[in-house]
């Protein structure tokens, strides 16, 4: 009896260092996860640039190192992002300054005026024009500290401005190191268990690898789409509201419905008068991404049921901010293939 007694109690007392050890893990990571935002970033910078490094590195004199490869690709990446900010963060910045100048005195203005409306609501329309221009006024009231907040978060997010010069030098010892790093960690465990670990990261290397694949095509395709047909149909702002749709295609699921409702809401205030056109435009282009592209461009590793991104998405955001929201979904993708990789093991060694 009195054996069992100690046989249950060391049982009890192991399941309570699993369970304490666990928690300390978790409040640990909370703890630092704006460090873990950069790291994070850093990692995805690596993983997005490492198939260019590895083609440049087989093509320059063959040497040890990853080293001149990484920096020639850095140089070019940095000519081509100094390339396109020139002459469209110039335009996108001319039309931000134009809207922040025309807003207060469009936001009194009927801003139904020019927008047919249903046979059954033409009845209602001073009411109606009365609640939207009452919410407006709200808006231009909460509208610069909603920008402020959305700023701050971002940056208390990441921790400070200054600490995201970290994330490409991160990212380049990711880069030369990372195939070292890789093997001392299987190297760390038992050799019995080295073939799941090496399983592990290879379905975590090819599930970052197609995510921010997809992600970068995806906020591409968005701008592209967006500032053609933006521009062909004369929607005012064209520029910026690409560029606002784009940003906000790297969160799920409410980044483009934000980036869709900011659209047909500042072109209601340029007076634009064929909003049917473009809300026709944004359901048909987003039916395309969610059914066509972004199946296209996903791999099945990265698929997570949309009610998994809905709540991660929340819960990311009341963790971290919105960096929370954007590594959410990569997060609950990782720990789908990791869980999928131990069942698979399990299963083959029963």
């Amino acid at each position: 009896m009195l054996i069992a007694m100690l046989w249950l109690d060391q049982r009890v007392l192991r399941a309570a260092w699993t369970l304490f050890l666990f928690a300390l893990v978790l409040v640990t990571l909370y703890e630092i996860r704006r460090t873990l935002v950069l790291f994070l970033l850093a990692l995805f910078l690596a993983h997005l640039l490492a198939p260019v490094v590895e083609y440049i590195h087989w093509w320059i004199p063959p040497s040890g190192s990853r080293a001149p490869a990484i920096f020639l690709v850095y140089l070019v990446l940095l000519g081509a992002i100094v390339a396109l900010a020139i002459p469209l963060g110039s335009k996108i910045v001319g039309e931000a300054t134009s809207l922040a100048g025309r807003l207060p005195t469009a936001i009194p203005a009927d801003p139904l005026a020019n927008l047919p409306l249903p046979q059954w609501l033409e009845s209602s329309r001073s009411q109606v024009d009365q609640a939207i221009r009452q919410r407006l006024q709200q808006l231009d009231q909460n509208l610069i500290p909603m920008l402020t907040s959305a700023g701050e978060q971002l940056v208390i997010g990441i921790g400070s401005a200054f600490r995201l010069i970290l994330v490409p030098i991160l990212g380049f010892f990711a880069l030369k190191d990372g195939a070292a790093i890789r093997r001392a960690v299987v190297q760390s465990v038992q050799p019995k268990s080295r073939d799941l670990v090496e399983g592990i990261l290879n379905d975590l290397h090819l599930m970052l690898l197609s995510y921010i694949r997809a992600l970068v095509m995806l906020a591409m395709a968005t701008f592209i789409s967006h500032a053609s047909v933006l521009s062909l149909l004369g929607v005012p702002y064209a520029f910026l509201l690409a560029g606002i749709a784009a940003s906000l295609e790297v969160i799920p699921v409410i980044g483009p419905l934000t980036g869709a409702v900011t659209i047909l809401l500042v072109s209601l205030f340029g007076g634009y008068q064929h909003v049917f056109w473009l809300l026709l435009f944004l359901i048909v282009y987003r039916l395309f991404q969610d059914y066509v592209l972004n199946p296209l461009l996903m791999s099945s590793g990265v698929e997570v049921h949309p009610l998994l991104v809905l709540l991660g998405v929340l819960g990311g955001e009341q963790i971290a901010g919105i960096p929370g929201m954007f590594f959410s979904v990569p997060i609950i993708a990782a720990l789908r293939a990791v869980f999928l990789r131990l069942r698979e093991h399990y299963e083959e060694t029963a």
